[in-house]
């Protein structure tokens, strides 16, 4: 076995393990961008949920300007209240203008901008 056949054998391995790799950073980048977007179109927030017994719970959700108790078990959910919401701070209109990451906190307390 001379050198040019074991060039010739690892080569195609690695252009096709190169060709792998691309195929994998493209689905990361274009097919899993839903959930990194930061988008609240529905506005649906599961404030508590409260286990009664197993597999059946009550749960308070807000939906817009509403919040519904639901009654939640194995085979259904069940409507058994709707309030509507009238928030009373002004945090709590919009609860993610005011949330710092990590990285912010982290820049902030270094000196760093």
């Amino acid at each position: 076995m001379s050198f040019m056949d074991i060039v010739n054998t690892i080569l195609p391995l690695f252009l096709i393990l190169g060709l792998l790799f691309l195929a994998l950073v493209m689905i990361r980048k274009y097919s899993f961008s839903i959930n990194r977007k930061k988008t609240n179109l529905l506005k649906i927030e599961v404030m508590n949920n409260h286990l009664i017994l197993p597999k059946k719970y009550l749960s308070v959700v807000r939906v817009e300007d509403k919040i519904f108790l639901l009654g939640i078990s194995e085979g259904n959910v069940t409507l058994l209240k709707e309030y509507d919401y009238k928030p009373t701070d002004e945090n709590e209109t919009n609860p993610g203008d005011f949330k710092q990451t990590f990285k912010d906190l982290l820049k902030q307390n270094l000196g760093l901008r």
